[in-house]
């Protein structure tokens, strides 16, 4: 029995060993299961934690920035507080550098991480990033990123190929008919606040990059900073963009946003303010026109000074580094991650240059390096500095046997920056606008050759000082001292022939003295030396073009190779009116739709176009051509409502469809605009007489002839007599 009760309770027991194992084996069965489940859940599958979340990144650029205008970089005078606030957060690169010293460039350098030698842009205007370019808000893009630009002058407009990559790209500065197109330009209050507004509700992560021209010459800041900085106006720039920078701030500071972003704070380059002979920049390549400040501030860096030396192109790898990116294989910049942390960066050369001179002056080209505090100036009058003892560049350390190494070495430097297939960001032109080019008669397969031997006349050092001359006779001409003036460029002249602004300046006096013959004589004495010279060229069009020389106009076109027609919408604007003055409508549509094709927000070439298509479609009888116009007049007052000509043009279009309200309307809008519109004023009164409103006829047509009977013809005289005799019946 007992015997028996053993056994059983063994068999039992060996049961149970075996259910047990069962259940061991399906639990670690569903464990491993979990485990699986875990590990290879989706991504969307569960929130990021804190630290897997990616950081936005806000990159500052302000135009013309000294560093040493900055508090946190020495300066007593402007005070910055709100970008020193910055810096206190962030790394302060004391030793940072432009690699360009105008504005398209080196936004160029900083969106590219690669120096002009490889994306081929040198100045400003007549360049244009190439779409196969990727640049860093592409390259965030396809990293995930939202992307929004705001910028604050025409030199950053779209056209000139930055927009790649952002969402959003506002250049929505005003355009007005009567300034410059390079003289566009919004404040930094209204380039922070389209920057906010885009910028709130926004989803993490984001790329923001904010422009402010403001320190840029002329230098105006608003009050009270005009009055405070009266005898400084340039600081007075300064500081009221710092004041500007701190509601950004502050928008971060309440939304937490300094927790989750990289902030990236620099200028695009410096401004010689006098030293050196140089007013403003963009000539010389001296510390005072390509040291900037920089500042990079990371939610994981602490505080802290760097004194490498580092240029633009080391931020595209740097923010690649900090925002936990695959680096772009094309770089050309170090990133400064390392430095951020404490350790040392390698030495390496910083290239740069300054080849606006080159381009527009024909001058000799301007190129350099900085490598271990030594900095290196190639041109026909070489310059060497010790930038530890001499960072003012005031002693030149250059010697004949030390100058032959650093061109050998900086010919290397270059070498090793440029691509085996260089690229040409002067080929702007698609096919199809070549195509419409050629068919104009305006394209050539030979260019204007550049120079390539230059003597030490041909030095920026050297030529530089007759611009100030140059600029020294203009002022003494608007001081009312015009003998004085006309005397001194003219000199300038018999002593260099090739100073274009010396041309273009005295034919200016002329011109706004009544001596049109002259100023066509002076222009083409200039064109006659300098072929190639925009500056001299558009003034000699414009000239002709007041003369009413248009046949001379149109050749002018057709014999002159001249590089800015293919980017130059100011050009084909003239061309179309030459055409149009001369009742060739056709060619002038073309001429005009040219510079539409190269700058699509120009509303004196909407205009212009409106005006031929107005002429063409009555003188065709073609009612679809004429159709067109009422587009083109509409869509120059939307760019520019302050516009009076196609407020005028419009009313007369309204007028050939018998809209007499439509007409008064557009008249009243640009007598409003121009209140000494004088075709305005007098075709407005006409439209009330002829509604029967005679009373608002009389008030008109009294009021034009207090202002203009004294300079109206006989017949002129009597018309306008009957008129108001009429009204008065």
């Amino acid at each position: 029995m007992k015997f028996q009760d053993i056994g059983f309770f063994s068999r039992r027991d060996a049961k149970e060993k075996r259910d047990m194992k069962k259940i061991r084996s399906y639990t670690w069965f569903l464990l491993m299961l979990f485990l699986l489940g875990i590990m290879f859940v989706p991504p969307f599958m569960y929130p990021l934690t804190k630290e897997e979340k990616k950081q936005n990144f806000l990159l500052i650029t302000i135009d013309t920035l000294r560093a040493d205008r900055l508090s946190c970089y020495g300066s007593q005078n402007p005070k910055t507080p709100n970008i020193d606030s910055l810096a206190e957060r962030g790394v302060l690169f004391s030793r940072a550098f432009a690699n360009t010293s105008t504005t398209l460039p080196s936004h160029a350098n900083i969106l590219l991480g690669t120096t002009p030698n490889h994306h081929g842009v040198h100045e400003n205007l007549n360049f244009v990033v190439k779409e196969e370019l990727q640049t860093l808000a592409e390259h965030l893009k396809n990293n995930g990123y939202s992307t929004g630009a705001f910028v604050g002058a025409y030199a950053l407009d779209s056209r000139f190929g930055l927009s790649q990559g952002f969402d959003v790209y506002d250049d929505k500065y005003s355009r007005f008919h009567s300034v410059n197109l390079v003289s566009l330009e919004r404040n930094a209050e209204a380039v922070i606040e389209a920057a906010l507004e885009w910028l709130q509700g926004r989803i993490s992560p984001w790329f923001l990059w904010i422009h402010c021209w403001d320190p840029h010459s002329p230098y105006d800041p608003p009050e009270p900073f005009k009055t405070q900085y009266k005898d400084h106006l340039y600081e007075g720039e300064v500081a009221y963009v710092d004041l500007v920078l701190g509601k950004l701030f502050d928008y971060m500071k309440e939304n937490k946003l300094f927790d989750s972003t990289l902030v990236i704070f620099t200028g695009d380059h410096g401004e010689s303010l006098g030293q050196h002979g140089e007013d403003t920049h963009g000539y010389f390549a001296y510390n005072s026109s390509i040291w900037v400040p920089l500042i990079i501030s990371s939610p994981e860096t602490a505080s802290g000074r760097v004194d490498n030396y580092v240029s633009h192109i080391d931020i595209f790898p740097t923010a690649c580094d900090v925002l936990e990116i695959k680096k772009p294989f094309f770089l050309q910049g170090t990133s400064l991650l390392p430095a951020i942390i404490g350790k040392k960066l390698p030495e390496r050369p910083i290239y740069f240059e300054s080849l606006y001179p080159y381009y527009s002056h024909g001058w000799a080209p301007l190129k350099g390096f900085i490598l271990k505090e030594k900095k290196f100036i190639d041109s026909p009058i070489p310059e060497l500095y010790d930038l530890n003892h001499d960072f003012d560049e005031l002693n030149n350390l250059a010697q004949r046997k030390k100058v032959a190494q650093l061109r050998s070495q900086l010919k290397d430097i270059i070498q090793a920056l440029t691509p085996s297939k260089k690229i040409d960001a002067t080929q702007k032109v698609d096919r199809e606008t070549r195509e419409r080019l050629a068919s104009l008669g305006y394209i050539s397969t030979v260019r204007v050759s550049q120079k390539k031997d230059f003597s030490a006349r041909d030095d920026v050092k050297v030529l530089l000082p007759y611009m100030n001359r140059v600029g020294e006779g203009w002022k003494l001409y608007k001081n009312g001292e015009q003998d004085a003036a006309i005397k001194l460029l003219k000199e300038i002249i018999e002593e260099r022939q090739d100073v274009d602004l010396a041309y273009k300046h005295l034919a200016s006096i002329y011109q706004e003295t009544g001596n049109q013959d002259e100023a066509i004589v002076i222009l083409e004495q200039g064109l006659d030396v300098l072929p190639s010279s925009y500056e001299i060229f558009i003034d000699y069009i414009k000239a002709l073009i007041l003369a009413q020389q248009y046949d001379k106009v149109i050749s002018s076109f057709e014999k002159t190779n001249i590089r800015e027609a293919e980017y130059d919408p100011e050009i084909w604007s003239n061309l179309g009116t030459a055409y149009a003055s001369k009742g060739n409508f056709d060619q002038a549509i073309k001429a005009f739709e040219m510079g539409l094709s190269l700058d699509d927000k120009h509303p004196e070439l909407y205009n212009n176009l409106a005006n031929a298509c107005y002429s063409q479609g009555l003188q065709a009888k073609d009612s679809l051509i004429f159709s067109r116009s009422f587009e083109y007049y509409k869509k120059a007052i939307e760019l520019d409502p302050e516009f009076p000509a196609p407020y005028y043009g419009l009313g007369h279009a309204y007028i050939q469809q018998g809209n007499l309200g439509g007409a008064i309307y557009c008249w009243e809008k640009a007598l409003e605009t121009n209140p000494d519109f004088r075709q305005a004023h007098f075709d407005l009164a006409l439209a009330y007489l002829n509604t029967g409103n005679k009373a608002k006829a009389l008030d008109l047509l009294s009021e034009y002839k207090k202002r203009y009977y004294h300079l109206m013809t006989l017949a002129e005289k009597e018309r306008l007599d009957a008129l108001i005799e009429q009204c008065q019946k």
